[in-house]
């Protein structure tokens, strides 16, 4: 056994000794959230449930099948049953037999929380009207785990527009409706797609924004810039444009809250070392700390060219 299914066989073990004692009744439709990219981030619960299920529909077999070896849950391949945005209504008769024979049946999508972005809503509509429970196993999240480091809903709350639409001219017109929202919103994106998706924002102009590529994940990185400088972010490092994208275009207040900052720093850094500028703006103004960073190094090479 290799040194990490080892160290993960303990977590299984932990897991059952956790959520072992707890009530998982039968025909039932187990909704798992799993990492979006880190797989220490499953919870306790979503691994036995995931051992205890009688059935595991997914979004993809072999991305399930690797997840379920990774923690030595021995599960052979008939037991699994993919379920996935092309099939999800004829899956879901099959799902709701196995309920209704008194089967406990999982359902994990590829990384993340089913039904959100992903697969699983038509699911979980037909088991509910068929009478049989649905229960919830939360988790990992590309949303909430962007929007936790992003300081971007304190006011007003956030909005999830997932994935904005393929076409260019949809896109820019669904872009449109968005410079009008004042509150957060949380935009999920492909990275096949993400430099057309950066084209679009950038008419957002100085509207702030804070990406998220390849959240959880080795490589992870974390930005708070301007919308019309998406673009250019991703072209100074080739591997930017890789990976899976989630972003949060800053509330209208958040965005009046950086032109406040600014102000401020026009008039700190003159006075004072960078970092105790920003500082002072970020708590004066409720500015993000990385926006107010980056405007004032701007603000030092703009006054150095003078």
């Amino acid at each position: 056994m290799p040194a990490s299914a080892s160290s993960f066989a303990a977590a299984l073990n932990a897991a059952r000794d956790a959520a072992g004692a707890q009530d998982y009744p039968k025909g039932a439709l187990y909704v798992v959230a799993t990492p979006i990219g880190n797989l220490a981030d499953i919870s306790l619960r979503a691994l036995h449930v995931l051992e205890l299920a009688d059935r595991i529909a997914c979004e993809d077999t072999r991305h399930t099948q690797a997840l379920l070896r990774a923690y030595c849950i021995d599960r052979a391949g008939d037991r699994l049953l993919a379920l996935h945005q092309h099939n999800e209504s004829e899956a879901a008769a099959r799902v709701i037999g196995w309920l209704g024979a008194g089967e406990r049946v999982a359902y994990a999508s590829d990384a993340g929380t089913p039904a959100v972005s992903d697969p699983g809503a038509r699911l979980v509509a037909a088991v509910r009207e068929a009478g049989h429970r649905v229960v919830p196993l939360p988790g990992a999240s590309s949303i909430t785990t962007l929007l936790s480091a992003a300081g971007s809903t304190r006011e007003g709350g956030f909005v999830f527009a997932g994935f904005l639409p393929v076409k260019a001219g949809e896109r820019e017109a669904a872009v449109a409706q968005l410079a009008a929202e004042p509150r957060a919103v949380v935009l999920l994106e492909a990275p096949h797609r993400i430099e057309a998706l950066a084209r679009s924002l950038a008419a957002l102009g100085d509207r702030v924004m804070t990406v998220g590529r390849e959240l959880t994940k080795q490589f992870e990185e974390i930005a708070t810039l301007p919308c019309s400088a998406l673009g250019g972010w991703l072209a100074a490092d080739a591997q930017r444009s890789r990976g899976e994208f989630a972003l949060v275009l800053h509330g209208v207040a958040e965005a009046a809250h950086q032109d406040d900052g600014e102000r401020v720093l026009r008039l700190l850094l003159p006075e004072l070392p960078v970092k105790t500028a920003v500082k002072l703006a970020a708590e004066i103004t409720g500015a993000p700390r990385n926006a107010l960073y980056e405007a004032a190094l701007r603000l030092k090479n703009e006054s150095a060219g003078d």
